[in-house]
């Protein structure tokens, strides 16, 4: 695998291209301070990142951002040692912090608005730079699922392709079973020292010890409701199509599937019999114009089409321009008005806004900072309960 020790306690990471360990390591562990930091989550981070082009700029720059956007008291900021802590947590678990901009962090994944900016990862890391598919599903899966799933997972295998899933019981976990002698990613929503389902355990051992194991959480987080969402975005991000087999019409695998369409990949779904519930979610996607998937062929096919999430990735938005200009308090008062605790497009709240894109850009980051506006999935934001 190509990873490298860091000094002192900062664990291991991610070769960097200049092969700097020393000054990497702190860079690290300041990349690490600022996704850490009050009200710094990863839309934010990357705007951050774009602004002031290192970690440790802009940790400097975060108390003065979050004070102009009207935060009264000062912002909570990740300390060194605590940073320090938590990479040589990951290190004693034996995972490896891989950092958005550096190789070996997964390149679809990266083209995501919301990419994780850092990933601990247990296991064949390589596997993060290979095309993927994910299969997702039902929890509790039908006899008929549980096979469709596996098998579809070895024949993706037996073609090249790292199968991904997110390790839940059922269709998640027969997809996992199905790759484990090809490859496969197992993305968990916890700390990778709290697996979940327990009963997975074994499965999660075999994982990191054939395929790999990814999580963004710290070590030690144990898995909450708030967290799977995060962790379906991360699973549909790595892959070039999204497979779904079995699922309630409200279920954890269709906001996967929803996540999919947003990031520009294909989304597939096996039909099933409208008597069986655990079919209403993938039925309703192939209305929605899903493509039907009964075997390894037609995802074969749906990977044939053009690289839809690179062009996604291009689309034009308000935060792709980094050219700092400082808002007035005027523009912060027409931004603040034209919203509400009812979410909207940012791209939408720009042109109604007829602010420059550079304006608007900044004034998101002064008000997340300051805890008054928050970020949604779909490049949408709303003003904090």
């Amino acid at each position: 695998m190509n990873q490298k020790s860091g000094t002192g306690k900062t664990g291991q990471i991610a070769a960097p291209e200049n092969d700097r360990l020393e000054t990497t390591s702190q860079e690290v562990v300041d990349r690490l301070r600022l996704i850490r930091s009050e009200s710094v989550g990863p839309v934010t981070y990357h705007a951050l990142m774009r602004r002031f082009g290192d970690a440790d700029t802009a940790l400097r720059s975060l108390q003065d951002l979050a004070r102009r956007g009207g935060k009264k008291k000062p912002l909570r900021i990740c300390g060194q040692s605590k940073a320090e802590d938590e990479l040589a947590a990951a290190d004693r678990l034996g995972a490896v912090a891989v950092c958005h901009g550096y190789p070996g962090y997964p390149a679809a994944l990266a083209e995501i608005p919301d990419a994780p900016p850092l990933l601990y990862a247990i296991g064949h890391i390589e596997y993060l730079q290979q095309d993927a598919v994910a299969i997702v599903g039902a929890r509790n899966a039908s006899a008929l699922g549980l096979r469709s799933a596996q098998d579809l997972a070895t024949d993706l295998g037996r073609h090249g392709i790292i199968v991904a899933s997110g390790l839940a019981r059922g269709i998640d976990a027969a997809a996992h079973r199905g790759a484990l002698d090809q490859g496969t990613v197992a993305v968990v929503a916890g700390g990778l020292d709290h697996v979940y389902p327990p009963e997975n355990e074994d499965l999660f051992r075999q994982i990191c010890a054939s395929g790999c194991a990814l999580s963004e959480m710290p070590p030690g987080t144990v898995p909450q409701a708030r967290h799977f969402p995060r962790r379906n975005r991360i699973v549909s991000g790595l892959s070039r199509a999204v497979v779904v087999v079995e699922g309630a019409a409200r279920s954890g695998s269709l906001i996967t599937a929803r996540l999919a369409g947003e990031q520009g990949r294909d989304v597939l779904a096996v039909p099933g019999s409208p008597r069986d519930p655990r079919a209403r979610g993938p039925n309703a996607l192939l209305r929605q114009g899903a493509a039907v998937c009964e075997g390894v062929d037609d995802v074969l096919a749906a990977l044939s089409l053009p690289r839809r999430y690179a062009a996604s990735a291009a689309t034009e938005s308000p935060e792709l321009s980094e050219t700092p200009d400082t808002p007035t308090d005027e523009a912060r008062r027409t931004m603040l008005d034209r919203m509400s605790v009812a979410p909207i497009d940012i791209d939408e709240l720009a042109r109604s806004c007829a602010l420059p894109a550079t304006v608007v850009n900044t004034t998101f980051l002064e008000l997340e900072l300051a805890g008054r506006i928050c970020r949604l999935p779909g490049h949408r934001v709303q003003l904090a309960a």
